[in-house]
């Protein structure tokens, strides 16, 4: 009979086991899901964070419920309960590197000095430590991966302790034209003309800029303007693009630019 009774406690613990197994293993599985369609409509570091402390949390508690279940376990947790306070500061003092950059993820993903996507620069004490694009975060690191394909793992209090030059931080990204124009031009012509390539050119956001004369030089005119882009990338590839259109432009409507020229009298 005590045999029985053994055998059936020891059933029952079984089944409790693996009803707390398929119970988290569900929602660890629920959560990654929900995780995984936010990060699909917007790849953000914050949800990247959350969704790994998430995790952490779920697995450790999943852990705990299992270890819970045999009596060696709660002996242990009752020890370390009538112990609190001695137990708290060595596991702290053990743990404070871990808890640190815990609490930097936290400050990171909320204040969000950089992005899924966007490209840093880490400086500290005016020595480069990383560049590249942000990959990804956890509770514990953020990846930053260099342009040669390499992944930079860094802990999550380094970066927060680090001077972030983030070239994408702002909303658009600007970067300044020039064209210089014979004084004979028609001036009206040359802005209607950069007009409608700025117009024509997908990855510029804002359309209605100031086309200004900036400056008067000893060959002829020069005119200034800023071509805004969501990114870096898109700016590079936007004013190369201009460039080749605004020249086509002037030449298909005889607009001169000027360019200095050598005469050899040969006696």
């Amino acid at each position: 009979m005590k045999e029985y009774i053994m055998a059936e406690g020891h059933l029952n613990k079984l089944i409790s086991i693996a009803i707390i197994v398929v119970v988290f293993a569900v929602l660890i599985s629920i959560t990654n899901r929900i995780f995984r369609k936010i990060n699909q409509r917007k790849n953000s570091i914050f949800y990247k964070f959350l969704n790994s402390v998430v995790y952490v949390v779920l697995l450790a508690t999943a852990i705990y419920s299992v270890l819970s279940q045999f009596d060696m376990a709660r002996e242990i947790s009752t020890v370390i309960l009538q112990s609190g306070t001695l137990i708290i500061a060595v596991s702290t003092f053990a743990a404070q590197q871990a808890l640190g950059n815990v609490i930097s993820g936290f400050m990171l993903s909320a204040s969000r000095p950089l992005e899924i996507g966007q490209k840093v620069k880490l400086l500290q004490g005016g020595t480069q430590i990383c560049e590249g694009i942000v990959k990804d975060m956890t509770f514990r690191h953020v990846v930053i991966q260099s342009y040669d394909g390499q992944s930079n793992i860094l802990p999550n209090s380094l970066v927060d302790q680090a001077v972030i030059v983030n070239a994408d931080y702002v909303e658009d990204t600007g970067n300044y034209l020039e064209f210089e124009v014979a004084y004979e031009s028609d001036f009206d012509l040359v802005r209607s003309l950069i007009r409608q390539a700025l117009e024509s050119q997908p990855e510029v956001s804002r359309k209605d800029v100031t086309i200004a004369m900036s400056r008067v030089s000893q060959n002829g005119v020069v005119f200034k303007f800023t071509v805004w882009t969501h990114s870096v990338d898109e700016n590079f590839r936007a004013c190369s693009e201009l460039r080749e259109k605004i020249i086509k432009a002037f030449n298909e409507h005889n607009v001169v630019i000027p360019y200095q020229t050598i005469d050899v009298n040969m006696h």
